[in-house]
């Protein structure tokens, strides 16, 4: 398997703040209960930092 890192993440999020704060609030959400959009055996963070790199979590632009 294939690991994520950080600069495959960047590539969809490139402020690493931005990266940063949008990882905890995913891995929060998955830790509350809500299902994971790729599929994932691992723990919350990677399992966001997984969606983050997919492009399937970003944050909503107004």
């Amino acid at each position: 398997m294939a690991r994520i890192t950080v600069e495959d993440c960047l590539a969809r999020e490139p402020s690493i703040y931005a990266l940063v704060h949008l990882t905890i609030r995913r891995a929060r959400q998955l830790q509350e209960g809500d299902t994971s959009v790729v599929p994932s055996p691992h723990k919350p963070v990677v399992t966001a930092l997984r969606e983050i790199a997919a492009g399937k979590v970003r944050f909503r632009t107004a």
